[in-house]
């Protein structure tokens, strides 16, 4: 059984395509500027089956025509790596396309598995500086950065996400050695800065939990816009979105 937070049956954000996104509960980071507080504790959630989510991908084959399938995302899905690698050899088997979207810090046996058998991985690249990343997530970033260059050899498709904070991920230093990082990575498709936004807040609120980047605004398009610019001098043949 898969613990799930939630269930997003038309997601146009999470791989190619409209895909059926599933939110797995519990995660091994603690973010400070995490928007989703409610999926880190791994208690939460409700139970599904691989037959249930096989059940929600035939529902929804017929919106899978221009290249859409499954993303898995969390929360951590490396946590429920084992039972995760059923369901996708069960989907692929199917036919259908699979997204894995992960912070990427676990190299078990069944993690590395499970992101092998992925057609696409989603790497949410929290911070390039170890220090910076140990910082800003409670945990260091070797595995992260051994994932993706064990992907980028691997020559199957990857994508790299990162948030744009002020005073956190914004630094031009910083977004240099990100640039050269990603114009070095071969299988590397896309690159996505999102703007960091608010509207977790409340989530915190709600549990009882203090937010840690209270007086931290959300990303202008001026600064989005800005750190784009820097990456584009330096990254040549992959999108930058």
């Amino acid at each position: 059984m898969l613990k799930i937070h939630s269930v997003d049956t038309f997601g146009t954000h999470d791989g190619p395509g409209i895909r059926l996104v599933l939110f797995l509960q519990g995660c091994n980071f603690c973010c400070a500027y995490c928007h989703n507080p409610d999926t880190i504790n791994s208690q939460g959630g409700q139970n599904y089956s691989q037959q249930q989510i096989i059940n929600l991908l035939e529902e929804q084959r017929p919106y899978f025509s221009s290249g859409g399938g499954l993303t898995v995302s969390g929360g951590e899905p490396l946590l429920q790596a084992k039972e995760l690698i059923g369901l996708f050899k069960k989907a692929k088997k199917l036919g259908f396309n699979v997204v894995l979207d992960t912070n990427g810090s676990l190299r078990t046996k069944e993690a590395r598995e499970l992101m092998a058998l992925a057609d696409l991985l989603i790497f949410d690249l929290k911070q390039l500086d170890n220090k910076k990343h140990q910082d800003l997530t409670g945990a260091s970033n070797a595995a992260v950065l051994k994932n993706i260059q064990e992907r980028n050899a691997s020559g199957k498709p990857f994508w790299l996400r990162q948030v744009l904070v002020s005073d956190l991920t914004d630094d031009p230093e910083d977004l240099k050695k990100l640039g050269i990082f990603c114009n070095k990575l071969s299988g590397l498709e896309r690159l996505e800065i999102l703007p960091y936004h608010i509207l977790g807040v409340r989530k915190y609120q709600e549990l009882g939990r203090v937010y840690q980047l209270p007086n931290t605004k959300p990303t202008t398009q001026k600064q989005l816009m800005a750190a784009k610019k820097i990456l584009r001098k330096l990254i040549i043949n992959q999108d930058i979105l």
